[in-house]
């Protein structure tokens, strides 16, 4: 498996994945997939204000992506990110989300981040709070029926990790 910066050419698979999970899980609060001209505004968003976009490949195909955001627009928040993690459905289990999420910690560490937060969506959705997790993020609260899809309220699980030396240090 090979982990590398998002391409052009990466939008129409990433599409695929995305809508697979819009259609069929929690992951995303997100009813309607976007399309791929949504999607390009939105890669082009992370990259342009200099954050991590990662693709996992494996034989020319894409196996899933991830990518971090501001965590908040203000500037007192300038130091913390979201991470967004998607793999595709038959590569689910086979270490490739934690092999991107490692990586994007280790951009956005190197980047001069400081936190890291995963806001993800449904308290039973064991795989990705497992992932998380395995990558060092330490379970901070749930937020209990904030959102509603599939004809039921859900839950936002809140995870985070310190990045770098976190809060231990000023800038």
């Amino acid at each position: 498996m090979h982990i590398r910066v998002v391409g052009e050419q990466d939008l129409t698979p990433i599409q695929a994945i995305y809508a697979h999970h819009v259609a069929t899980s929690l992951a995303t609060f997100e009813t309607e997939p976007p399309d791929v001209a949504e999607l390009s505004t939105r890669v082009a968003a992370i990259t342009q204000a200099g954050l991590p976009y990662l693709v996992a490949e494996l034989d020319d195909k894409l196996l899933g992506y991830a990518y971090a955001t501001q965590f908040r627009p203000r500037a007192g928040y300038r130091s913390t990110v979201e991470d967004s993690l998607y793999v595709a459905p038959d590569a689910i289990r086979h270490g490739v989300g934690q092999a991107l999420l490692n990586q994007l910690i280790e951009r956005c560490t190197t980047l001069g981040l400081r936190q890291m937060l995963a806001v993800i969506g449904d308290s039973h959705n064991a795989a990705s709070i497992g992932v998380h997790r395995a990558c060092g993020f330490a379970y901070v609260g749930v937020m209990t029926s904030v959102g509603r899809k599939f004809d039921r309220w859900v839950d936002v699980v809140i995870m985070q990790r310190a990045l770098g030396a976190g809060d231990a240090t000023e800038y």
